[in-house]
């Protein structure tokens, strides 16, 4: 079963890139919608999502709620090199990495605060509501991990996405080794649930310092809560 599911997400990354391929898209080409890209392609929207999900985390796409999924800019060889992203997240304590997001994504809330669209606030409402219902670890983790992508893509500033891209890229190679836990899901009264919704009421607000605090505060509970 575990190899029939993993062709699968091999046939439907192959049938993806195929058709960007044969289609000519180019750096800045907005793809069709996911609804279009299912029927052309026969895809489920879960096989889809996850070969979406493959090409943006590879940097070869990026996706804006709101305005569609697009081809990244620049050649081929402008592209982040990924390895030396990988090896750069190597070299970074686990620490460090906390430290660098704190410096960064604060001032991404601040922005997040002027640009957000009604679209993309309420985007982060439902991811929230996800965050809470997850049933396991891993599902909280996926939704905590798209709300801060939401909120980069709220800038409205592809440079901006783009530090965060990086930024990410680089969080996942970091060695963070074995986070125990004691429960199989969050629990109810898991703070960073309070602490997103403070950041997504600040936003919703439009109060850029009250999004940069909220932020700050959120980025400092999860450092303590690893490096006691």
């Amino acid at each position: 079963m575990l190899q029939n599911t993993e062709t699968r997400k091999t046939d439907a990354l192959s049938l993806l890139r195929d058709y960007i391929d044969a289609g000519g898209y180019g750096a800045g080409d907005k793809l069709p919608p996911e609804r279009q890209l299912i029927d052309q392609l026969g895809l489920t929207r879960a096989a889809l999502r996850q070969a979406l999900e493959t090409l943006e985390r590879s940097g070869a796409i990026w996706r804006h709620v709101g305005k569609g999924t697009f081809i990244a800019e620049g050649p081929p060889g402008m592209a982040p090199d990924l390895d030396s992203l990988t090896n750069l997240g190597r070299q970074l304590t686990p620490m460090r990495m906390m430290q660098a997001r704190i410096c960064i994504e604060p001032a991404l809330a601040r922005e997040a605060a002027v640009h957000a669209t009604g679209e993309e606030m309420t985007a982060m409402e439902q991811i929230l509501q996800r965050s809470r219902a997850a049933a396991t670890w891993a599902e909280y983790e996926a939704q905590d991990d798209q709300f801060h992508r939401t909120l980069a893509e709220s800038t409205d500033n592809a440079m901006l996405l783009s530090v965060f891209d990086q930024l990410n890229r680089v969080r996942r190679a970091v060695t963070w080794g074995t986070v125990n836990r004691s429960s199989t899901r969050p629990p109810a009264d898991h703070t960073s649930f309070d602490e997103h919704d403070a950041i997504a009421r600040a936003i919703a607000e439009r109060d850029p310092d009250g999004a940069w605090s909220a932020m700050r505060t959120h980025l400092k509970s999860v450092s303590a809560r690893l490096f006691p």
